[in-house]
């Protein structure tokens, strides 16, 4: 069923993508979570990927950009993002990443 320009494939897609960049986000220590009101604001943005997570980095987190060359943050955030959805990719795309099942350390805490 189609809603506006959107089908549900696509809202599926859209989630898989969301919940990609969030497990990518906890996998690197990051802590933040893009709900669905957060990425849609993102992706109307008409940017590029990399230049979209460089604007929320600059926007709402700043302090790591103080650290961390944005480049190098928004090419690592990309890397974990991919492999994150091509694992997922054949599962069901609403699933939400379990938190619970990976252990990493926290950066810029």
């Amino acid at each position: 069923m189609a809603y506006g320009n959107h089908s549900d494939n696509d809202d599926n897609g859209v989630d898989l993508e969301r919940n990609a960049y969030n497990a990518a986000f906890y996998e690197l220590g990051l802590r933040w979570h893009w709900d669905s009101a957060t990425f849609d604001e993102l992706r109307r943005q008409g940017s590029s990927e990399a230049e979209r997570i460089h604007r929320y980095l600059s926007a709402h987190q700043p302090h790591l950009l103080k650290a961390y060359d944005a480049g190098f943050l928004v090419e690592l955030i990309q890397q974990k993002q991919a492999q994150h959805r091509s694992r997922n990719s054949g599962t069901q795309a609403s699933r939400s990443f379990d938190w619970s099942q990976t252990n990493s350390g926290e950066l810029g805490a």
